[in-house]
């Protein structure tokens, strides 16, 4: 559509990157966030994130945010009753960023 830049915001930018990852144990039964440093993110930027290698049994990704500029902040879940470490290595991470993505960000707040 031409001329179109509206709050919610269609994609200026879709880039691929793929940190390497060092997750801690998770608590049984628990979801817990953990944040690391990945370079270039935003707030407000749409992050899609994916293990490249088998994640440890029991443990599943959840909410995956921008947190602050450059912090990927993801949220494990373990659904058994011990402690599990997510599995160490690349993650695979799609990032999208609206065009009005300041906009996006006064308004999350």
């Amino acid at each position: 559509m031409p001329g179109t830049t509206i709050s919610r915001g269609n994609i200026q930018y879709a880039w691929l990157i793929a940190p390497s990852l060092t997750p801690v144990a998770v608590a049984g039964s628990t979801t817990a966030e953990q944040s690391f440093t990945v370079g270039g993110l935003v707030v407000g930027d749409f992050v899609y994130v994916y293990s490249n290698a088998a994640q440890t049994a029991g443990l599943s990704i959840g909410n995956v945010r921008v947190a602050s500029a450059n912090t990927l902040t993801i949220a494990f879940s373990n659904s058994t009753a011990g402690s599990l470490t997510p599995v160490a290595g690349v993650y695979r991470c799609l990032v999208n960023r609206a065009e009005s993505v300041s906009d996006l960000a006064t308004s999350a707040a």
